[in-house]
């Protein structure tokens, strides 16, 4: 059984004022996701993902095809347990505290006092929210109240979880945060849907990716399988060296950018072998800062996918 599936899943709305005509947002939708796995939706702002999200919440309805979670349809009562949803915009009771509001909705799912208690302050530990949680919600920034968005998406220990850009607005300790607990709910054996046009993250995270485009899917496939290219080159820091060393390797090294007295970026092409050039190097006294193969990224893939696609539409030119 799959954890999500929709057929031809379609949406359109209208528009206009006087003469209101459709406008497709999801054009035909079919994917599977199956049970456990880190699924990334990707696509450019007005590509579809959030009305994907809302279709399969039914928080908006389809105009044509089939959607269901879990082996129910979208609309099941039984379901609504099962699931946790984050929107990308959440919007929480301002005079409520995070500790006020997580209570709030673990009484809805039936939670006696004292697990509501023990849930919430685990919860609220668990993505970084520590003396703030009896602040009123009105004072909170934009990553604090992602944060307890996430919290609030996991409350009830879901099945399946729909994020819905969720690294938007956190630092760089909250993306690490996020990452680390959407990686435990796979490890739980929970399926994470999210949509993102945060690259790295799906890059990180996701075992298969989708692309959007004007609401169509233009690419799927396991992350592992696009990145799967060719070592176009490799990327050496290296330090205390000087330029001098450098006109000995000549074709070896296709580019050399100092950075800092005696620091290098070293860019090698793909046929050359780091190996022999490390070891003369570190003769010299060089040392290694790091190396890495240079080949086409999740983001290459995506700017690739969606310009065409643009293109495509556009039509061939008169």
């Amino acid at each position: 059984m799959l954890a999500i599936q929709t057929e031809d899943l379609t949406k359109d709305y209208a528009i206009g004022f006087w003469r209101k005509r459709p406008r497709r947002a999801l054009d035909r939708l079919t994917l599977g996701v199956e049970c456990g796995e880190i699924f990334g939706l990707l696509g450019p702002n007005g590509a579809g993902k959030t009305t994907t999200l809302k279709l399969l919440m039914q928080l908006i309805y389809p105009t044509s095809g089939s959607a269901s979670i879990l082996g129910l349809p979208i609309g099941s009562l039984a379901l609504k347990r099962r699931v946790g949803y984050l929107p990308e915009h959440p919007y929480f009771y301002d005079y409520l505290t995070a500790e006020e509001l997580l209570t709030y909705f673990a009484s809805l799912f039936g939670y006696a006092a004292a697990e509501r208690r023990a849930r919430v302050t685990q919860l609220l530990d668990q993505v970084g929210i520590g003396a703030e949680r009896r602040l009123a919600l009105r004072k909170f920034s934009k990553g604090m109240l992602q944060r307890v968005g996430l919290a609030q998406a996991i409350l009830n220990d879901p099945e399946v979880v729909f994020l819905d850009e969720p690294m938007s607005g956190l630092d760089p300790l909250g993306r690490r945060d996020a990452r680390a607990l959407i990686l435990e709910l796979r490890k739980r054996g929970c399926t994470v849907f999210f949509s993102s046009h945060i690259l790295s993250d799906a890059e990180a995270l996701c075992d298969r990716v989708a692309v959007l485009a004007r609401g169509r899917l233009v690419a799927e496939g396991r992350v592992a399988e696009i990145l799967a290219f060719d070592v176009k080159g490799w990327e050496l820091i290296v330090a205390d060296i000087d330029r001098a060393l450098l006109t000995r390797f000549g074709a070896q090294v296709s580019k050399a950018t100092e950075i800092a007295h005696g620091r290098y970026v070293l860019e090698l092409p793909g046929a050359a072998a780091p190996d022999r050039l490390l070891a003369e190097l570190t003769a010299a006294g060089g040392k290694l800062v790091s190396l890495n193969p240079i080949r086409e990224t999740l983001e290459d893939f995506f700017v690739k996918h969606v310009s065409a696609d643009a293109d495509a539409a556009r039509g061939p030119a008169s």
